[in-house]
């Protein structure tokens, strides 16, 4: 399923670490300091004997990352085996970060591992989510925020080819021989360079490999159990866990499932039909405010428009870079996330009135991650080495055409993005045969119209979980949005973190509870320019905004020494937080706009709460912003 990666993924950790596993391109990540030793005690034991590889309190040290910093976060590497069947032999190191609890020991309730999905997503930053469950719940659990294997900080990080995604590239839709024939050249090219610069690497990367660090993360902090919050992708991670480990999972939140009887070739084919239908919407949407965008006054209208664009630049792309297969990318967080439709119909508007390209090549090179391929990566090694993918090209050929016949959008797009899978040089496994019937109460949380993970992969964990609980958004198109905002479902959420407290299960292959989802945004109206500070959302942001500087003026200290691209001008908004209306000084890679100008909303959440509450407040992080942009890379951006 197709993630996308920002570039320039930074060092989070504020710890030494160690050489990499091989040579090439596979390189520990940059920027480490010596390890301030922590001050706090050790979180309570629960009677679990301290293994030699459990990380002592010494280990913790202050984080770089000045966000993980404002929270008052801690940072450590954890050495684990390359390869579980040798446990004693090569290792390589995980990167992680902690949030300790805040309530009474007695009060308690254990480690809380996150994962944001991809493969590939960093989820380094995201010991902070605590934060965002309301009413303190979050608060009880230590918050463990990590990078998988071979991802972001972890060491050694994979990367195969930096610049797989310059454009412009070939058109997607294979309509000539030499189409189809320099795709395949594309990515075997791309397997090739995987595969010379992954080394032993690259056979340890399947979904079971990271489920043993999960549990080697728990063991590390001598806990019997662990309690997860996954994402996407990472609902998959926690689906095999539990499977695997029954007895050590206390709490799941599983956002957004991945359908586990559908890994992972079938499941591509299934999104390309859901993000038709919800590109559509989102068409339709623009339609719905012509007076605004100047598109199109109907869905058919709009959607004409569109590929009428994405002829012409096929021809002509624009400025050098945006052909037809960076228009269709350019605009497919649409059909993830409802928080990106205001910048995504203005990105649109500003370039049929102005023809300017630089703000569509800033947007694709964020979105698409141009210069730091290990989102990406990582995407492949895991897919394409959990299962075997078809080896004949002519069944590729088959199914994407009688998909593309009702998917037209992000059919041969999708079948493109995997295509390295045809030569993937790592040896395929077996997936595992999830089996919730021995888990303990979870809790599933996905919106209707989820197009990522389509919807009936949650109905279907619900039916392989019998005691789990499904929480619906009926007519949602967001993918992994939950703690974003919506009272309903984030309170839900809560109860069940503070004392385990689930919807009823109701009979039948339903879901168990429903919310209303958030409303869809409005461009004319005032409010969705305006600060959000009621409802549970005023929680949140003033957990952001006491995180933040409280001198404006200060030196911004990520402004030293800091090189990297320009990225996106397009400003934050989603239906809590506020965007920036008025434009602030240039910062660099933050762009002339507003704090954190180059993020998409719904394509990276905490960072987009985290921006939003500092344009609110009236201060120009950017430091803040290009710091967190890239370790929560696909905190959701994306598919799993």
């Amino acid at each position: 399923m197709r993630i996308r990666e920002h570039p320039l993924r930074r060092a989070a950790m504020g710890v030494a670490v160690g050489a990499a596993l091989v040579a090439g391109s596979v390189v520990p990540t940059a920027g480490a300091q010596a390890a301030v030793p922590a001050a706090a005690a050790p979180p309570p034991s629960d009677g679990v004997e301290v293994s030699p590889a459990a990380l002592p309190d010494s280990a913790w040290g202050s984080c770089a990352s000045p966000t993980l910093q404002a929270f008052g976060a801690q940072c450590a590497m954890l050495d684990v085996p390359l390869d579980y069947a040798r446990p004693n032999g090569t290792k390589i190191q995980l990167a992680l970060s902690r949030i300790k609890h805040t309530v009474p020991d007695a009060q308690y309730q254990g480690i809380m591992l996150v994962n944001p999905g991809g493969p590939g997503g960093s989820g380094l930053v995201l010991s902070i989510l605590g934060g965002f469950v309301p009413g303190g719940a979050g608060n009880a659990y230590d918050w463990i925020g990590f990078d998988p294997r071979g991802v972001g900080s972890s060491v050694p990080a994979l990367t195969c080819d930096p610049n797989y995604f310059n454009g412009p590239r070939p058109e997607y839709v294979p309509t000539s021989p030499a189409i189809e024939k320099a795709w395949l050249a594309k990515a075997k090219a791309y397997a090739q360079a995987c595969g010379a610069n992954g080394g032993a690497l690259l056979d340890h990367l399947k979904t079971t490999d990271t489920v043993k660090d999960m549990d080697r993360i728990r063991a590390a902090l001598s806990r019997k159990q662990l309690n997860y919050y996954g994402f996407s992708y990472g609902t998959y991670l926690g689906q095999v866990y539990a499977t695997l480990y029954p007895q050590r999972v206390r709490r799941m939140v599983l956002d957004s499932n991945v359908d586990p009887t559908r890994v992972w070739y079938q499941a591509n084919l299934d999104q390309d039909v859901a993000f038709e239908k919800n590109m559509k919407i989102w068409w339709g949407w623009l339609a719905q405010y012509d007076s605004v965008y100047h598109l199109g006054a109907t869905e058919a209208a709009v959607e004409s428009a569109f590929y009428a664009e994405k002829a012409k630049l096929g021809k002509n792309p624009a400025g050098g870079v945006i052909g037809s297969s960076e228009w269709t990318d350019s605009f497919l967080f649409a059909g993830y996330y409802q928080s990106t439709w205001l910048q995504l119909g203005q990105l649109w508007a500003d370039w049929k009135a102005n023809a300017d390209p630089q703000p569509l090549i800033a947007n694709y090179n964020s979105a698409q991650g141009v210069g730091d391929d290990n989102g990406y990566a990582i995407y492949d090694a895991v897919q394409c080495s959990d299962v075997q993918w078809p080896k004949e090209f002519s069944t590729w050929r088959e199914d994407n055409w009688r998909v593309y016949a009702k998917a037209r959008y992000e059919t041969w797009a999708n079948a493109w993005y995997n295509a390295p899978c045809l030569y993937w040089p790592a040896k395929a496994g077996r997936p595992v045969e999830v089996d919730g019937e021995k888990a303990p109460p979870v809790l599933l949380v996905d919106e209707t119209l989820d197009a990522a993970t389509p919807y009936a992969g949650s109905l279907k964990v619900r039916k392989l979980f019998p005691k789990s609980s499904l929480l619906a958004l009926p007519g949602g198109t967001s993918h992994a949005n939950s703690l974003f905002g919506n009272a309903c479902e984030d309170d839900l959420i809560a109860a069940y973190l503070a004392d385990g407290t689930l919807p009823s299960r109701r009979p039948g292959g339903g879901p168990d509870a429903t919310c209303a989802p958030l409303p869809v945004p409005d461009p004319t109206a005032a409010a969705a320019r305006a600060a959000s500070t009621s409802g549970a959302g005023s929680e949140r942001f003033s957990l952001l905004a006491r995180a933040l500087p409280a001198d404006p003026l200060a030196p911004d200290p990520c402004e030293t020494g800091r090189t990297s691209p320009r990225r996106s001008v397009m400003s934050v908004s989603s239906n809590e937080f506020p965007t920036s209306a008025q434009p602030t000084p240039d910062h660099g890679d933050a762009g002339p706009n507003c704090p954190c100008g180059h993020l998409l909303a719904g394509h990276d959440r905490i960072a987009a709460r985290y921006c939003s509450a500092t344009a609110a407040s009236g201060l120009d992080r950017a430091c803040v912003c290009r710091d967190l942009q890239p370790e929560t890379a696909s905190i959701l951006y994306a598919a799993p």
